[in-house]
């Protein structure tokens, strides 16, 4: 990865560690005995279905929610009981975004900076630095409501770091953005990490999972299923290749083919064989001419659907 060496002399400091944490509401056990640490210069990401628990944990890493059991401990504070001083170390991007629509780009990060006690020259100083990070030094005088929904993403990270903080807790930065946009976040991102920065993602995006994240966290119904670096975890719980067989054909080429896979799948008129070997069944399929075919290697989104299933989830 692109910060690796940014990391490499500090992998081994824990910034941030969560131990056997559990919040219920009512019966609803919504996070699960979840544990795991956040090391200096590391971009954890923590993947799940809706009702996962992603949010409710980012919660409670901020104060924001007390746990029923377990701790949080950030830089060597105990939260939520000193969540004031740990936050003054941490930078946070909620999933919807919280800026002051009477203020321009420029006053909101002013006055974000007054929260942490930042005044005169500093703040004159910072703000023009966090608009250039932001690609937005064009719009200091815009309000948000006239910015595109990139741009007011870029402004809450930029506002996130006003007190140049340590740690950045993201939920679901990205949710909602073209792709366009979503690149342009990324590469902001990869230059926090550059810098040294550590940073727990949450989100829906597997490709954003593997492009920016160290480590990853597979959440599901509140509890850690699945935890290792992205290529790993792809190798440990995914055959190596998939071949993706679509058309009006598919479900009986699927019944024909079957035994060339260690397992097969079908999603609408999908269907999917993940195999090892997947020359037999390319140079069968070749003489099939009611269905078409894609031969790709196993990736993100195929272990997400494994190890969390198929099915729709509702919020929760």
């Amino acid at each position: 990865m692109a910060h690796s060496q940014a990391m490499s002399s500090s992998a081994a400091v824990v910034l941030f560690k969560v131990d056997r944490l559990t919040k219920r509401f009512g019966a609803n056990t919504v996070v699960d005995d979840l544990s795991f640490e956040i090391r200096a210069g590391e971009c954890l990401g923590v993947i799940g279905p809706n009702g996962a628990g992603k949010t409710t944990t980012i919660r409670m890493c901020l104060g924001l929610t007390a746990p029923d059991s377990g701790s949080i401990d950030a830089f060597g504070l105990s939260l939520p009981a000193q969540a004031r001083e740990a936050k003054a170390r941490i930078g946070v991007v909620t999933q919807f975004d919280s800026l002051d629509p009477d203020f321009t780009c420029a006053e909101n990060l002013k006055v974000y900076s007054s929260y942490f006690g930042l005044t005169g020259r500093a703040v004159e100083e910072r703000v023009p630095q966090l608009l250039e990070f932001a690609a937005l030094q064009a719009k200091a005088n815009a309000k948000p409501g006239e910015l595109s929904g990139g741009m007011r993403r870029r402004l809450s990270l930029g506002r996130a770091l006003v007190n140049n903080p340590d740690l950045l807790l993201l939920d679901e930065p990205t949710t909602g953005l073209d792709p366009q946009a979503r690149h342009l976040m990324w590469d902001r991102l990869k230059v926090l990490l550059q810098q040294g920065k550590s940073i727990l993602l949450t989100t829906h995006f597997m490709d954003e999972a593997e492009r920016l994240c160290d480590r990853l966290l597979v959440l599901d119904h509140g509890r850690k299923i699945a935890e290792g670096t992205p290529r790993g975890l792809i190798a440990e719980h995914l055959e190596s290749d998939v071949i993706e067989v679509y058309g009006d054909g598919a479900k009986q080429v699927a019944e024909r083919y079957r035994s060339f896979a260690q397992r097969v799948e079908t999603s609408g008129e999908t269907v999917f064989f993940y195999l090892s070997q997947p020359k037999p069944l390319l140079d069968a399929l070749s003489s099939e001419h009611s269905v078409r075919y894609l031969h790709r290697p196993a990736n993100l989104e195929d272990l997400f659907l494994k190890l969390t299933g198929r099915q729709i989830r509702d919020d929760a």
